[in-house]
């Protein structure tokens, strides 16, 4: 029996409802990792894929690596998975972006996360292991200072010096617990002594932290050395502090202006009482 005209009008409307979905171009989701980017040798990493609610599914892929990585999102409102790496290794370090699917169709790629593999596995694993070669170009840690010192005020100009004596390609600096990737800048040789200068200026209370840097190679770029041990800048507001001085000190004058005046009244009422 040939399709009736009511039924024909309900499939072309399907058809273009369909065809419009699939022609709409999906936003790009966000990437990010947890605890950071930076991950040890050894260490567990998640990598978290967020797009709008109701997402089908999600996938993330790593550069070079044919075959994608598909989840689900696990709760409401469905717009956000997670992809867990137990046991990092040096192979999984580099670039990834990932997708969800919703409708008909898989959005754009997010922009891409830069995952870092560094150094030595961590305290507790059975044996020490290194991602990089104990006997490589990046078997030495670099050394990470502050000058003019590490405790500056708010406007101030400090530069972080990272450097190692051995060949160096790049430095990256990190900020512990900073949502912004890595600073990465290129090594200068000074006579066999690598170095680069990170300047933050003017310093805000956002840069206060634990910071450390790595070397890098330009032929594997997201395979780090150690860490240099960690520096701590103290950013402190020497204007409030001084405020604060002044009153714990005006604090104390007034106290012991009242102590004085009050012995005098006790006085006062001492000689008036031994005259009558």
């Amino acid at each position: 029996m040939a399709p009736t005209l009511p039924a024909l009008l309900c499939l072309g409307l399907s058809v273009g409802l369909r065809t419009q979905v699939q022609a709409e171009t999906l936003p790009k989701p966000t990437i990010w990792a947890e605890p950071g980017s930076v991950v040890p040798c050894g260490s567990s990493v998640t990598i978290w894929c967020q797009g709008p609610p109701n997402a089908k599914s999600f996938s993330l892929n790593q550069e070079g690596i044919s075959a994608p990585w598909n989840t689900q999102p696990l709760l409401k409102p469905w717009d956000k998975a997670n992809f867990s790496i137990l046991n990092i290794k040096e192979q999984q370090a580099g670039r990834y972006h990932c997708s969800y699917f919703i409708g008909f169709n898989w959005s754009e790629p997010s922009d891409p996360l830069e995952l870092l593999v560094a150094g030595e596995e961590p305290a507790g694993q059975s044996g020490t292991r290194l991602c990089t070669d104990p006997t490589g170009p990046l078997r030495d840690r670099p050394s990470l200072s502050a000058w003019p010192g590490p405790s500056v005020a708010p406007g101030e100009n400090v530069t972080l010096l990272c450097q190692s004596g051995n060949r160096t390609d790049t430095f990256l600096l990190s900020q512990e617990g900073a949502a912004h990737r890595p600073l990465r800048l290129r090594a200068q040789d000074h006579d066999g002594q690598f170095r680069a200068e990170f300047s933050l200026s003017p310093v805000s209370s956002a840069h206060g932290g634990t910071y450390r840097c790595y070397r890098a190679l330009s032929t594997d770029p997201y395979l780090l050395s150690q860490a240099s041990e960690p520096l701590a800048l103290l950013v402190s507001d020497y204007t409030v502090q001084n405020l604060i001085r002044m009153g714990l000190a005006a604090s104390v004058l007034l106290l012991l202006g009242v102590l004085l005046c009050q012995a005098r009244h006790d006085r006062k009422e001492a000689r008036d009482a031994a005259r009558s």
